[in-house]
């Protein structure tokens, strides 16, 4: 088994936080694939702590749909449903068009500068076909432009859904048609941005987004059926 640390968290939260934030993320990334089992004596021995916050961390996953108790099995790492990706992209989605007239009310030049300098690492990592690079990039763009709006708490909402976007957003950049295209589209958002052109933004941006859903689902679905087939050979 994979070790663990606490390396990704915050060390002076409770340890039952440390151990669910821990978990948590590994599942999410795909560090503990789905079907996994989640034993107890395990991963208490691996992540040096005492059953008690792992029985409440694995409780808390399961609030998360990230786990499910499965009779004479135990905890079992449940893979993402199409429902799921789908159901996350539509949160993250509809919240960042929620913030657009804030994004371009507070937008200064340090902010463009900046997203420019992403891009800029960007046009490397497309060059190059680096896909861990790109997703990386492509989240700090995204990112920073939903934190100009400033909006506090919908961006509480956004951040908590963000190990799920990264982890979507892999799959999709993954897909070289649209990494291409997308690449395209974040030169031309930032120019819409920098030019005060909000309408065409938003519409844009809408489009970026609904069509990584789309080509993430589409990713997902294509590997399940491939898997599905190679499970009948």
């Amino acid at each position: 088994m994979e070790q663990f640390g606490f390396d990704n968290v915050e060390l002076n939260k409770p340890i039952r936080e440390t151990t669910y934030e821990t978990l948590k993320h590994a599942i999410i990334m795909g560090n503990i694939p789905a079907g996994s089992r989640l034993i107890e004596t395990v991963y208490a021995e691996s992540l040096h702590i005492s059953r008690t916050p792992l029985r409440e961390a694995f409780r808390k996953l399961e609030l998360d749909g990230l786990v499910e108790y499965v009779e004479r099995k135990g905890v079992i790492v449940r893979a993402f449903t199409m429902e799921d990706i789908e159901e996350t992209f539509t949160i993250r989605n509809a919240l960042m068009m929620l913030v657009i007239p804030s994004i371009f009310k507070n937008v200064k030049q340090e902010h463009l500068d900046e997203l420019r300098d992403i891009l800029s690492a960007m046009d490397v990592s497309q060059k190059e076909k680096n896909v861990e690079e790109l997703s990386r990039y492509n989240r700090a763009f995204h990112r920073t432009i939903e934190h100009i709006s400033d909006k506090k708490r919908i961006l509480r909402v956004i951040d908590s859904q963000e190990e799920y976007i990264l982890r979507f957003s892999n799959i999709t950049i993954a897909s070289i048609v649209r990494r291409s295209n997308a690449h395209d589209e974040h030169h031309e958002l930032l120019k819409l941005l920098s030019e005060g052109r909000e309408a065409e933004f938003a519409e844009l941006m809408k489009k970026h987004l609904n069509e990584s859903m789309n080509t993430c689902l589409a990713a997902v679905s294509l590997r399940r059926n491939q898997q599905d087939e190679k499970n009948k050979e």
